[in-house]
């Protein structure tokens, strides 16, 4: 008994040190900065875009860039996953703006550039100034929303409060909370997580048109996440499986296809 007991004292030692270090460490998984400096659009590959350094609420300094939309075309308002940055995303975003329509993508606080360090909280300000960015360029009408991974939880709080014309949603999640629980069964995440992004609370803000796309064998937000916050979702709305698609491959897949008719239909 003495023997057992001493082993069950020293696995909750290793469990709640185990704790403690997630705990600490959360947003440094959550948020994987990449180790890339600012970049100017021109040297990334993407002459076309004008970077522009926009003040948050809080006193931030966040970059986006911008490829004005030709006339009668809608702008596609980009809000990146949680290890992107701008400068990786360019034949991304130059599938976007091939026929015209406008681009303003955004680099998160702490990332390539933009001062300050990632937070919940944090991020939905730098979208709020970036969408204050595009608004006063674009109508509402014209703006499409569109979030990645971890961009989809800033796209739905967006979009829940403020009026644009369309969202879509690539790999999305119900909560980050509920995706960490996924890969940390063992862990009480919903009591230790700080930034939960909890989508599947916000969702019923959404009224505008919303296309959803998820690959099939995404290893990192398994598709049900994106099947049950589209079962939240106000009508209309889509949703498209990508076939064999992962999680950063979409585009292999299809995405720019699927997505195309859907930012089309927001021109003029």
């Amino acid at each position: 008994m003495t023997i057992l007991k001493w082993l069950l004292i020293v696995a909750a030692v290793v469990y709640l040190g185990g704790l403690a270090v997630l705990y600490v460490k959360q947003r440094e998984m959550l948020f994987p900065i990449p180790p890339v400096g600012r970049t100017a659009p021109a040297a990334a590959g993407l002459p076309e875009a004008e970077e522009h350094v926009l003040a948050t609420a809080d006193g931030e300094e966040v970059i986006v860039w911008h490829v004005p939309a030709k006339p009668g075309r809608p702008v596609v308002l980009f809000f990146p996953g949680n290890g992107d940055f701008l400068a990786g995303r360019v034949a991304r975003f130059k599938g976007i703006i091939a026929d015209g329509t406008g681009l303003v993508a955004l680099s998160y606080r702490g990332y390539a550039g933009s001062s300050g360090s990632p937070t919940e909280q944090g991020l939905l300000q730098d979208v709020a100034v970036a969408y204050a960015f595009t608004a006063a360029r674009y109508r509402p009408a014209q703006i499409v929303v569109w979030g990645f991974s971890l961009g989809t939880g800033v796209a739905v709080a967006l979009t829940a409060e403020h009026p644009v014309g369309r969202l879509i949603l690539e790999a999305p999640y119900t909560s980050t909370a509920d995706v960490a629980g996924e890969h940390f069964w063992f862990v009480p995440i919903s009591l230790l997580m700080r930034d939960q992004f909890h989508s599947d609370r916000r969702i019923s803000g959404v009224t505008v048109p919303l296309l959803i796309m998820h690959g099939t064998d995404d290893p990192v937000i398994p598709i049900r996440f994106g099947e049950r916050l589209f079962g939240l979702a106000h009508e209309p709305k889509q949703f498209v499986r990508l076939p064999g698609g992962g999680h950063d491959n979409l585009d292999d897949f299809g995405a720019m296809g699927t997505a195309r008719p859907f930012i089309d239909a927001a021109s003029g």
